[in-house]
């Protein structure tokens, strides 16, 4: 994989977030990091695929809720987001936060990806 230059501020801004309105589960087979917010934030959303991979979907509206919906599973997951949230989410920046991420690799067996040599 080619490592992808990111300014710090950008990571900033998706640690951040993520720990305010990120969710880290799975459906039980793979996981996933999941981010919902109103429709007002799509052009958030777009610099989010843009710069960190993922699929957004939506725009939904149920209930009188408008949203879009992030996810990163797979690949992106595993190569382009679990790298940096092993770097800089630490549990002394958000304890809630961070074990929400640690339960989520332990449920899925999620480890850094190795360095191919």
């Amino acid at each position: 994989m080619v490592e992808e230059s990111r300014s710090d501020l950008e990571v900033g801004i998706l640690i951040g977030v993520l720990i305010g309105e990120g969710h880290f589960g799975g459906d039980g087979r793979q996981p996933q990091v999941t981010l919902r917010m109103h429709t007002r934030h799509e052009a958030l959303f777009h610099w989010i695929v843009d710069r960190f991979g993922g699929r957004l979907y939506g725009p939904y509206d149920h209930g009188g809720r408008h949203y879009y919906q992030w996810m990163a599973r797979g690949t992106d997951l595993r190569e382009r987001l679990l790298p940096l949230l092993e770097s800089h989410l630490r549990p002394e920046l958000d304890g809630q936060t961070f074990r929400r991420f640690s339960e989520m690799k332990e449920r899925y067996g999620l480890h850094p990806a190795a360095s191919a040599d």
